[in-house]
């Protein structure tokens, strides 16, 4: 009984990887085709309204669809990388 424990419990913790591997696919597509879609200047920076500053700003964006100018846990710079993600950022 042990050996059929075994291979249901290694075919459990495989399938829950590939999800976790399928959900972050997902998200880093999602992010990739936002920022893609963004406006950049002729050195590939996005071309974004801060929100934080409320001014206009051309900044690199990272695979989690952050600006290089991203404050963790400030409340305009968390709005700021979802709307990046979501494709809704504010732009010029």
């Amino acid at each position: 009984m042990g050996d059929g424990d075994d291979i249901a419990e290694r075919l459990r913790d495989s399938l829950r990887a590939a999800g976790r591997r399928y959900a972050e696919a997902q998200k880093a597509y999602r992010t990739g085709r936002a920022t893609a879609e963004l406006p950049q200047d002729e050195h590939g920076r996005h071309k974004i309204v801060c929100r934080r500053y409320v001014e206009k700003r051309a900044a690199f964006v990272d695979d989690q669809g952050r600006p290089a100018c991203f404050e963790e846990g400030h409340p305009d710079c968390e709005g700021c990388a979802e709307d990046v993600r979501e494709g809704c950022v504010q732009t010029w």
